[in-house]
């Protein structure tokens, strides 16, 4: 059975920072892109970042500079380094797991920016 668990998330003020963790089990880790998204309230989910299988990263614009994305294949799991943190960060973080038409989501973990 396939797990996707989001960790990390909580509330911090303007200019602080999180680290949220996706820990996945049940599949074959180091094959899959991993993808973080967020989706605030009344709006669509959005791509945060994604690290490939090879490494390479990517970052939507809103981020770019701030969030720093990583994977440790050992121990099957991606993290999100979210420094210099806005309120309009704030959201329901994601993360999903892709390889080919092969997709899996986890259930989210709350980040609020708030003084």
């Amino acid at each position: 059975q396939v797990h996707l668990v989001e960790s990390g998330g909580g509330l911090v003020q303007p200019g602080g920072s999180l680290r949220l963790s996706c820990a996945a089990s049940g599949i074959s880790f180091s094959a899959y892109t991993i993808t973080w998204y967020r989706q605030a309230p009344g709006k669509q989910r959005d791509l945060v970042a994604s690290v490939e299988t090879t490494g390479i990263t990517n970052y939507a614009d809103s981020v770019k500079g701030r969030f720093t994305i990583s994977r440790d294949n050992a121990k099957h799991t991606v993290y999100l380094q979210m420094n210099s943190l806005k309120p309009e960060d704030t959201a329901v973080y994601y993360c999903k797991s892709t390889w080919g038409r092969i997709l899996y989501w986890g259930q989210g973990t709350q980040v609020t920016v708030s003084s």
